[in-house]
């Protein structure tokens, strides 16, 4: 039975204090279990499931996806030999399951704000993949709610929970390549292949459309030219249409932006300019595979920070280090390259002479991360809090903007909007789909 936005907000009202009080006063012991619910069982969603099955005192209590055919395989998968999850297809009804504490979130990139929210609303804490938000209006809402009801709230950038990427950024900030570190030059150059044409097709029956589409407007199914019986855009090229996706600057290029950031000490750019198109390939993609964004910052010293991202999908150079995505900063005495999510490579000098490296880290550090924070309710200690997954997901919101509408943004760090720009503002938001509305006040 199809449940209402306000129906649910309403049914759950007092749920939500209840269910957030016996949460923030739990303590947990050894024998603890902390209950997740993993939504989205496609690409990342694996990735959740291999951490947490990895990892002692969680459970995967339940598996929710909107196509009912991804439980068996999964339930094979990572369960054998041992008890079976529940499955759900609509994540509202696992927020009514007070047994559930924590939602993991792997789905596309327009339900991670509208997932998350909800998830907080409801009492529980959440792990939100990159990017967080789908524009820049839903990700600062998704702040304000984990602010409001003292949830755990983990951005997807597991570079930040890795040794290797912290020591780097430490020795960054005391003085490594210099006490000027002035830019950051990030790069994407992943394989993205020609997807083909499209036209309009019928769902597979396992598949839940509706909700697939969630805060988005509902559209036709998209097949595959060449073969009506396969989805162009589910389950993964969604991430080159605007109503889905944020392409490859909001896909892999969050990781550098993010770690670029971190690096400069940095939030929200003051201007913000960018070049794309769709090169190559003929085909249905409708978000840009070619973009070169740059970024102008005020650092926390007064002075100006420049952070550039080039994005390409096919044939490329790798960068210094060998990194085909990865981030370089510059500075003074030098130059330092974290060419993965693990570690860094320091050059220095004008003989360009490689003097220290260091590798060391696993997506599991964090997960392990976040459920150490569920454990103790200390959001401090979150490596990924909301509010830096909001400030990097920003940025590719902002490029993706500057590109669509071919012009320099002049941005108001403070309002978070663009200058005199009615145009441009539309990008920062979107018009949200009845009962599934992400809403102005949380």
């Amino acid at each position: 039975m199809s449940m209402s936005r306000r129906k649910f907000l309403s049914a759950t009202a007092s749920a939500v204090i209840v269910a957030g009080t016996m949460t923030k006063g739990r303590v947990y012991g050894a024998n603890n279990r902390i209950r997740v619910c993993v939504m989205g069982l496609n690409g990342r969603g694996k990735s959740h499931l291999d951490a947490y099955t990895s990892l002692d005192g969680v459970e995967v209590a339940t598996l929710c996806d909107v196509d009912s055919s991804l439980f068996e395989p999964t339930i094979k998968k990572f369960f054998a030999g041992k008890p079976a999850p529940k499955t759900e297809t609509d994540i509202r009804k696992v927020l009514e399951d007070k047994d559930i504490d924590a939602i993991s979130m792997a789905t596309p990139n327009h339900w991670h704000s509208l997932g998350a929210i909800w998830a907080c609303q409801a009492g529980k804490d959440v792990y939100v993949e990159k990017p967080m938000s789908h524009n820049v209006f839903e990700g600062r809402k998704l702040v304000e709610v984990a602010e409001k009801y003292k949830r755990i709230v983990q951005h997807g950038t597991q570079l930040r929970s890795n040794p290797g990427f912290q020591e780097g950024i430490q020795l960054l900030k005391d003085g490594i390549i210099g006490k000027e570190v002035y830019m950051a030059r990030c790069v994407c150059y992943k394989w993205r292949p020609d997807i083909g044409k499209a036209k309009v097709g019928k769902p597979p029956a396992t598949l839940d459309w509706n909700l697939w589409q969630g805060p988005a407007q509902e559209k036709p199914f998209m097949v595959k030219e060449s073969d009506e019986t396969k989805g162009i855009f589910v389950p993964y090229f969604w991430h080159w249409v605007w109503d889905y996706g944020n392409g490859d600057i909001g896909n892999q290029g969050v990781h550098q932006l993010d770690a670029a950031r971190w690096g400069l000490g940095v939030s929200l750019p003051y201007r913000v300019t960018s070049m794309g198109g769709n090169f190559l390939w003929d085909d249905a993609k409708e978000v840009f595979n070619v973009s070169s964004s740059s970024f102008m910052f005020k650092g926390q010293d007064g002075k100006d920070k420049m952070m550039t991202l080039e994005v390409r999908p096919w044939c490329s150079n790798q960068e210094e280090g060998g990194s085909a995505f990865g981030v370089i900063f510059y500075g003074s005495e030098g130059y330092m390259s974290f060419p993965s999510y693990e570690g860094y490579k320091v050059f220095t000098g004008k003989e360009r002479k490689l003097t220290k490296e260091f590798e060391k880290g696993d997506d599991v550090n964090h997960f392990n991360n976040f459920l150490e924070c569920v454990r103790t309710r200390d959001a401090g200690k979150v490596n990924a809090p909301p509010i830096e997954g909001h400030y990097s997901s920003a940025l590719s919101h902002y490029a993706l903007t500057a590109a669509r509408v071919n012009r320099v943004l002049e941005i108001d760090p403070s309002t978070e909007m663009i200058k005199g720009d009615d145009e441009a503002n539309k990008h920062l938001t979107r018009v949200y789909r009845k009962e599934f509305e992400v809403p102005q006040q949380v």
